[in-house]
């Protein structure tokens, strides 16, 4: 079933973070997950102009340090999150512009280490609610990036 407007992504896809530099990571698309979820590490809270901001730094290679973008945005909530496992930990959550398949849409994004993962970010429903539908049978509808970045990913150059 389609829906007006909508748009098709399979159950991984590539995705963008522009306003943060980071042009391609590759993400799982997660029904299972409400909010997204990013990769991000040196996580540092402070405060500017009244309002709590946090520091961190992305690496949006699965098998590179290549790359890193640090990043500011303002610190929108403080969730505990459970995993699917079960674990429970507290993130940080920011709002991201994510681009999915040629979509811009606004993101709440908690930031949490994802090491031993096997995406370094996750698209959740609020995301997708935004108008997308979700091919479990299909990959990367939303196009590839260029070989020389699919090869970044992989730690090759």
């Amino acid at each position: 079933m389609t829906h007006p407007g909508s748009t098709t992504v399979g159950w991984r896809e590539w995705a963008g973070l522009p306003d943060w530099g980071v042009d391609a990571i590759k993400a799982k698309i997660d029904t299972g997950a409400r909010t997204s979820a990013l990769h991000a590490f040196d996580l540092e809270l402070f405060e500017r102009d009244e309002v709590e901001w946090v520091r961190f730094a992305v690496q949006p290679w699965q098998r590179s340090d290549d790359d890193v973008a640090v990043v500011e945005a303002i610190r929108i909530d403080h969730r505990t999150i459970t995993s699917s496992s079960g674990t429970r930990s507290d993130r940080p959550v920011v709002r991201a512009c994510l681009v999915l398949a040629g979509r811009r849409v606004d993101a709440e994004v908690t930031l949490t280490r994802r090491d031993e993962m096997g995406f370094r970010m996750l698209v959740g429903r609020e995301a997708l609610e935004q108008g997308f539908l979700v091919d479990p049978a299909a990959s990367y509808l939303g196009g590839k990036p260029s070989k020389a970045v699919r090869r970044r990913n992989r730690g090759k150059t």
